[in-house]
């Protein structure tokens, strides 16, 4: 496979990647044989955090971990979210990222994490602190490279000057969402990283699954899928113009045999700037799918094509 460098960074992650969230696999054996799954297809880059399913993903990584090469993968996880209920439980204090650190390195069985990521900004603790901490453990040798999740395009800049001026590891790469039918990464998140050298994972590339050819307008979810179960929240994002786009890409599917996940996941990976898209598979059979959006190019008349269908999604999208 193909490899990607991190932004300007030296490492290097296959295009696609797996998040192991796991909503939809509630069977811890299948979980391991979807990641399985996924290393034996040459995918290197697993995503997890410590807040999945209360530890859950970050144990279930830990044992595909434990029976395969370390050096050979590449594993990221995130700290902010609650972990517990007291006022040091959650956020991106010094304390708190000392301590969990530490937590997730036992549960992934490992000695060190390729990518520590902050999974929002934490308003109630200083930039510089935060930094401090995570450089101290990039020093440690428990982390290789420090990014943010769901960062403002301000904040990641702000971030970056900081890290610059005090001398500290600065941030790698930004995980954010970024599909067909919300561009908004494009409005100044995207010049910010080319500019910077910051890698940009793309998470949520179907949109939670509207991009998956299950969902049209005029017609209800399947009772089985997440919006199956949130009837008003699908009735309020399928609008007009998602149902377009969900067109376009399914016109494109007929014409190239491929399915609209592997159309929508091609789309991403169009752009230059995306370093890995972060796929969420729940079953083998899943990564096997989504390894068909890699591998072939869409052309300039379909990628044209579906830019104009979602042109309203650069502003803010479903």
């Amino acid at each position: 496979m193909d490899c990607r460098n991190l932004g300007h960074a030296g490492i290097k992650v296959s295009p696609i990647s797996v998040g192991t969230v796991f909503r939809g696999s509630p069977n811890d054996a299948s979980c391991i044989a979807t990641i399985e799954r996924a290393i034996d297809h040459g995918i290197n880059f697993i995503d997890c955090a410590s807040t999945y399913q209360g530890g859950r993903s970050e144990r279930l990584v830990g044992e595909v971990v434990r029976k395969r090469r370390r050096d050979q993968l590449v594993l990221s996880t995130k700290v902010c979210e609650p972990v517990g209920d007291g006022p040091n439980d959650r956020g991106l204090s010094r304390v708190h990222i000392l301590r969990e650190i530490d937590r997730s390195l036992r549960r992934l069985q490992t000695d060190y994490v390729d990518i520590y990521l902050l999974h929002h900004p934490d308003p109630s603790t200083p930039i510089e602190e935060t930094l401090l901490a995570l450089d101290e453990i990039v020093r440690q040798g428990k982390v290789r490279y420090i990014g943010c999740c769901n960062f403002a395009a301000w904040q990641l800049c702000k971030a970056l000057w900081v890290s610059g001026g005090r001398d500290l590891t600065s941030f790698a790469c930004v995980q954010n969402a970024y599909h067909l039918l919300d561009r908004s990464l494009e409005g100044a998140m995207m010049p910010l990283c080319g500019s910077e050298g910051v890698g940009i994972m793309a998470y949520s590339p179907l949109a939670v699954g509207l991009l998956t050819g299950r969902f049209r307008g005029g017609s209800p979810p399947p009772s089985d899928s997440y919006w199956g179960q949130r009837p008003e929240r699908f009735a309020q994002a399928m609008t007009p113009d998602v149902d377009h786009a969900i067109a376009t890409v399914l016109g494109i599917c007929e014409a190239r045999q491929k399915t609209p996940s592997q159309v929508a996941l091609a789309w991403v990976l169009s752009h230059d700037e995306i370093s890995t898209v972060i796929t969420g598979p729940d079953t083998p059979e899943q990564v096997d799918e989504n390894m068909g959006g890699i591998g072939w190019s869409l052309t300039a008349e379909e990628r044209a094509a579906l830019d104009a269908a979602s042109e309203w999604a650069v502003a803010g999208g479903s």
